[in-house]
């Protein structure tokens, strides 16, 4: 009888032990995989960060890529080959209005009005924080370099379905 006994208190401890090791390594599997799951967000942010700068200026040219609707220059207007402001045309019921793209005070930003209003940098609707742009237009290819808040730079080419774009 006492045979019997220490027989199964030996199993229950075999089981405690077993299910021990199991709950230690579900735990260890755990932990690294919040670690990689960390490290692949972390990843991830970062490149979205880079990337978002080009990819909100390529969503807008081509949502306006016409013939002679895309330029690039001066906040004023003024079209050159190279320049800090994207222009984007538009014709509504016989009105011409702008879509300017640019970077000011750390923001990239968005404006839209009637073509000759007069309007101030800053009054610019911002998009994304911690940005700069720069535009270059060429033979109906637009080079667009974005730099984050970390210094990463991105670059993009867009060739406009339009048409070449309006140089100067």
């Amino acid at each position: 009888m006492e045979r019997q006994r220490n027989k199964f208190h030996i199993e229950g401890v075999l089981v405690l032990l077993l299910t021990g090791v199991f709950a230690v390594c579900i735990l260890l599997v755990l932990l690294f995989g919040a670690d990689s799951y960390r490290k692949l967000t972390t990843r991830d942010a970062e490149s979205f960060e880079q990337r978002i700068g080009c990819e909100f200026v390529a969503a807008k040219v081509r949502h306006a890529d016409a013939a002679d609707c895309v330029w690039v220059g001066d906040f004023s207007g003024a079209p050159a080959p190279e320049g800090d402001t994207l222009i984007l045309t538009e014709t509504v019921d016989g009105a011409v209005y702008w879509t300017r793209i640019y970077a000011y005070d750390g923001w990239v930003r968005e404006l839209y009005g009637a073509e000759g209003d007069s309007f101030l940098p800053e009054d610019g609707e911002k998009v994304l924080q911690g940005q700069t742009l720069c535009f270059a237009l060429n033979s109906g290819l637009l080079s667009v370099t974005s730099v984050d808040g970390s210094g990463h730079s991105s670059e993009l080419a867009l060739t406009l379905r339009g048409g070449e774009g309006k140089e100067a």
